[in-house]
């Protein structure tokens, strides 16, 4: 056997793989392109047949075989060019182009054979190459368009079709100057590599496909691992159809969830829920009902209906999957194409393996959010179990207080009515009751911060006369108060609530400051804004807790209960208070040498109604 023969057979059999496997998806799945894939590689393959029959003496030689097989040779770059048209589009010039070039080739074949003049027969040759030349080309520009498997076909495809193009140009020029052994071996070694070439892009072993398919799968999963972790689920679902449509080399990929509530499928775009029930006949619905992938081309736009399935206008072929983790639905992958895919059937499970992936994301972000719902149960749980002992701690001191002198106070005077009033006990009567009615209101208070209700009607306020009258009231031999300032700070303020801020804050730092200790009050006007310093010399706030002391029942880790009273809601009203005049606080503290409370207040705040 010589070496052009050892070629010929190698390429006769790629192409005689390439028939088999043609005609076995045409049959199992008859769409066109099928059909025409099938009948590409059915002319190559009656070229082999006629070949073997006249070398085995099965048929004889003539004109008639000598004509048939120009024909199908003619025929290859036509029928190229034709499967082009049904998945990317070919210009109708060039389609008529093709047909009429291939009509004026078989009546110079069927008139002109066997002497066929040498013009004529260059100018068949141009019209191979000529054809073969633009499918390569445009093979070539969609294979840019697309990503993964699918460019790595075309690729091949367009491989192929330069090199069959290369095979009728060595076949023309040896026609023209005669054949010689070289010239034979790279016609058949010509023809095998487009035999190849032709084999990777329709027919690639599945371990190839694999291969193709890893760099992109990898650079999905890769953004997948971190899109549970993203702030919501609108924001995953888009990560994931933007990863998707990537992965495909499709324009768009739109993700529907099932909405166990209403039955029914809600695909979000722009802002508007689109709803679409199970039962339409639509490709969503129909992936969803059935839990199977679907491949719909020619889809036409009907206005509402499509948009129903979340579909944009013009496109005329979907792939859908279902989105299932185990036996829970939980939606429908649809990713839409211009034009029906040229690999629809690796498209489309690739476009199942991709929604199997964003079942596990949205499952785990579910279980997140399930587990996010419990530790905020357990936080409210938690407060709540803070704010009882909280609450009977500070309430037990005055009501027993109260109680005891009252008590006292009845058997004295049942004992004696006409002993004089005790006006210590009256006193102490008349003080526990205001100091349970201002835990009392804070509680209220605290209720007031959480639904944003705690801030009133405002009006012209001067930040310095209210912060010196209330310096003035805790300003003793025990804690000193002072307040400095170059001249009144007047802003657009809830009188009532900033008297309260300063009040909490003052007794805040005069409580946990030593006998002796001094408290500045500081306010300036900057950049249009207000500014208030509060420090202390008290005993300073741990580097742990300063991020925590606004919040609600939150007291520091050095605070003894036994000495200083409070449920831990001064400073959660504190900030309730600035940031509904739409202000700022924060804290610096170092234990053992005090704490500043800094507040920043816009003297006119925005939307805020002034009372004169």
């Amino acid at each position: 056997m010589t070496a052009d023969q050892l070629l010929q057979y190698l390429s006769w059999t790629v192409y005689g793989l390439l028939f088999v496997i043609g005609l076995f998806n045409a049959v199992r799945r008859p769409r066109r392109v099928n059909v025409d894939i099938a009948l590409l590689f059915s002319f190559p393959a009656a070229l082999i047949a006629i070949t073997v029959a006249l070398a085995l003496g099965l048929i004889s030689g003539g004109p008639i075989p000598r004509v048939i097989t120009s024909v199908l040779i003619l025929s290859l770059p036509y029928l190229l060019v034709r499967l082009l048209d049904d998945f990317m589009g070919v210009a109708p010039r060039v389609k008529r182009g093709a047909e009429i070039g291939l009509l004026l080739a078989v009546v110079a074949v069927a008139a002109l054979s066997p002497s066929m003049p040498i013009g004529i027969t260059l100018l068949m040759v141009l019209y191979l190459v000529v054809l073969l030349i633009y499918a390569a080309v445009v093979f070539i520009r969609e294979s840019r368009r697309a990503s993964g498997v699918t460019r790595r076909r075309m690729l091949a495809v367009a491989a192929g079709a330069l090199l069959l193009m290369l095979e009728f140009l060595l076949i023309g020029v040896s026609a023209a100057l005669g054949a010689t052994d070289l010239a034979r071996i790279m016609v058949d070694l010509s023809g095998l590599a487009s035999g190849v070439g032709f084999f990777l892009g329709f027919a690639p072993p599945s371990w190839l496909r694999r291969t193709w398919q890893e760099p992109e799968l990898r650079a999905f999963l890769g953004r997948a691992a971190s899109l549970p972790r993203l702030p919501s689920t609108a924001m995953i679902i888009t990560e994931l159809e933007r990863g998707a449509s990537a992965s495909v080399g499709a324009p768009s990929a739109w993700i529907g969830q099932w909405d166990e509530a209403s039955q029914l499928l809600r695909f979000e775009r722009d802002g508007h829920a689109i709803e679409l029930q199970p039962g339409e006949n639509l490709p969503a619905a129909q992936a969803f009902r059935t839990q199977r992938p679907v491949f719909v081309t020619d889809v036409p736009y009907t206005g509402a209906a499509s948009a129903g399935a979340g579909r944009p206008p013009r496109t005329v072929a979907v792939l859908a999957a279902p989105i299932t983790a185990g036996a829970k639905r939980l939606g429908v992958l649809v990713v839409y194409a211009p034009r029906a895919p040229i690999f629809a059937d690796d498209d489309l499970a690739l476009v199942q393996l991709l929604a199997d992936q964003a079942a596990v994301i949205l499952e785990s972000r579910a279980l997140i959010d399930e587990a996010a719902q419990v530790r905020a149960r357990e936080e409210a749980a938690r407060l709540k179990e803070d704010f009882l002992s909280a609450a009977a701690h500070d309430l037990k001191t005055p009501l027993t207080t109260l109680v005891a002198r009252a008590q006292f106070l009845e058997r004295r005077a049942l004992r004696d009515p006409s002993t004089p009033a005790d006006l210590a006990s009256i006193q102490q009567l008349v003080h526990e009751g205001q100091r349970l009615k201002r835990l009392v209101l804070e509680l209220l208070d605290a209720s007031r911060t959480e639904q944003g209700r705690l801030v009133g009607e405002r009006a012209p306020v001067d930040l310095v006369a209210i912060a010196q009258e209330i310096c003035a009231r805790h300003d003793s031999e025990r804690h000193g108060c002072a307040v400095e300032a170059d001249g009144p700070v007047v802003g657009a303020y809830d009188q009532h609530r900033i008297a309260q801020l300063l009040e909490n804050l003052v007794d805040n730092a005069t409580k946990y400051s030593p006998e002796g200790g001094a408290v500045r009050i500081k306010i300036w006007r900057a950049d249009e804004q207000a500014h208030i310093s509060v420090s202390d010399s008290g005993i300073g706030i741990p580097p742990d807790d300063l991020p925590h002391i606004f919040e609600r029942f939150y007291r520091a880790g050095n605070v003894d209960d036994r000495r200083f009273m409070g449920m831990g809601l001064g400073l959660f009203i504190c900030r309730g208070i600035v940031e509904q005049h739409d202000g700022e606080i924060k804290a610096t503290s170092r234990p053992g040498q005090g704490s500043t409370f800094s507040i920043t207040l816009p003297l006119a705040p925005v939307g805020a109604v002034v009372y004169a």
